[in-house]
């Protein structure tokens, strides 16, 4: 079994590296919309729970962020 610094070692080309990026920010969408949801589902039964969901919503989004920055760079414009 190997390790993932060992993983991190494997050539691969840019179009597979592009399609990797692309898988996760997939990924990391999704998670963030499941996250905001179970935010709002909570927010009047479980104000706790909600607080969490929220956090891991900004998370997520904060991730979506820097793979859109890094994927099609200038689709978020600094505001200011």
């Amino acid at each position: 079994m190997r390790g993932y610094a060992e993983c991190m070692t494997d050539v691969v080309d840019s179009d597979e590296l592009l399609r990797r990026m692309q898988r996760a920010r997939a990924c990391a969408a999704q998670e963030e919309r499941t996250w905001r949801a179970r935010r709002n589902e909570l927010d009047t039964t479980d104000p706790e729970a909600a607080r969490d969901a929220a956090v891991r919503s900004t998370a997520y989004e904060v991730v979506l962020r820097v793979l859109d920055e890094v994927l099609t760079p200038g689709k978020h414009t600094q505001e200011g």
